[in-house]
């Protein structure tokens, strides 16, 4: 039986039943789906207000359902971190892919050319000399695959190191018959999550600056980007005040995790998004009065950020602990004597992609109804 078939077996029967969400067999990702339509919604405005291509990027949902209302609300296409995401995209007929991590092994590059025999639109980056070479032995002039010249932002984890090294990489891509040069991609991720506006934007001034260097060498040499590809939740707003961007990757907008929530996306401060993903979980244990054990550990969230904070079921104030691997503690005074076992608590989620990886479904609900199971199509494919 497959994960989403067990999924359906224990929930299926509750889909459109008035209250539903309490009857979840916990703990469960929920995903609210009036907020992510409305998150949805106010960015594709936002970008085709401005005239910038949005191409989200699905390493944050990991889902076919929700890429199509993405792609239906006006997006070009999706990215995806992985090519293994890429395939199950790409599988649920979604076309412009856009492959934001390098494919250099022999094996991943042949399932890379396979893919763009049968997925239109899709492009890959490299930053290495050797993995062109190879993409252009590997690919054919009847079918290019469309490559683009990843920019280290100074992170040191993928991208050219230099303006010279971006104009040769993309004089080597023009050069191919069976590549085509598709741009730059330069993704600040490191300035993503500054929570202040102003040292935000100071950052991303900076960033855009040496983009901006790199772009003129690039269109000296004649080989001015056809595509500018970046930006993200963090820094949309300052981006597109800069002008730099014809493409957009905002991932986290539709669910707004704790990390995103904490900062300030506007110069006024408020959040032009709303948060749609949550974690249902359930007490288990109520035998001491300051705190209740919910059924929601380690396994049920992301660890890389401040611990999840509480959102419904509980007093005012309610903090949550780890207690281990499936275990969670729901702190307050006096909660023991308030919530009792099998009460629900609603949970945040502090750094949603990691954690979306840890779940098969999203328990789509529209208020205390579940109106819908969505598969997580891509979970663990990350290679």
């Amino acid at each position: 039986m497959s994960v989403l078939s067990d999924d359906r077996r224990l929930h299926g029967h509750l889909i459109g039943q008035q209250g539903s969400r309490r009857a979840l067999n916990t703990p469960v990702l929920v995903l609210d789906l009036d907020a992510l339509d409305r998150n949805i919604a106010a960015m594709a405005q936002l970008a085709a207000t401005a005239g910038v291509r949005l191409r989200p990027h699905a390493k944050t949902h990991k889902s076919v359902d929700i890429a199509r209302r993405q792609v239906a609300a006006g997006a070009f296409g999706l990215c995806c971190a992985k090519l293994g995401e890429a395939e199950a995209l790409a599988a649920g007929d979604i076309e412009n892919l856009h492959i934001t991590s390098p494919v250099v092994s022999a094996p991943a590059i042949a399932r890379l050319i396979a893919l763009n025999a049968r997925s239109p639109g899709l492009s890959v980056v490299a930053d290495h000399p050797d993995n062109v070479a190879t993409l252009a032995a590997a690919a054919s002039a009847d079918a290019p695959l469309c490559v683009y010249v990843d920019i280290d932002p100074g992170i040191r984890r993928t991208g050219v190191a230099s303006d010279e090294a971006a104009v040769a990489l993309a004089r080597q891509i023009a050069a191919a018959p069976s590549l085509t040069y598709g741009g730059v991609q330069k993704y600040c991720g490191r300035e993503q999550h500054i929570e202040a506006y102003g040292a935000r934007r100071e950052a991303i001034l900076a960033q855009t600056a040496a983009l901006k260097a790199t772009i003129a060498g690039l269109e000296a040499a004649g080989l001015a980007p056809p595509v500018v590809t970046g930006c993200g939740t963090g820094t949309h707003r300052i981006d597109l005040e800069l002008g730099v961007f014809t493409e957009w990757q905002v991932g986290s907008y539709v669910f707004m995790d704790d990390q995103y929530l904490a900062c300030a996306l506007t110069e006024a401060g408020a959040s032009p998004y709303e948060r749609s993903l949550f974690v249902d979980a359930r007490v288990v244990s109520g035998n001491h009065g300051p705190l209740v054990t919910v059924d929601a550990g380690f396994k049920a969230f992301s660890t890389d950020a401040a611990p999840p904070q509480v959102v419904a079921g509980a007093p005012d104030g309610a903090q949550f602990a780890f207690m281990g691997d499936e275990q969670g503690a729901v702190i307050a005074p006096g909660i023991g004597e308030t919530l009792t076992i099998s009460d629900l608590v609603t949970l945040a989620v502090p750094h949603c992609d990691p954690t979306v990886n840890l779940y098969d479904s999203y328990h789509v609900v529209r208020g205390d109804t579940l109106v819908d199971i969505w598969p997580v199509t891509a979970r663990g494919r990350s290679r």
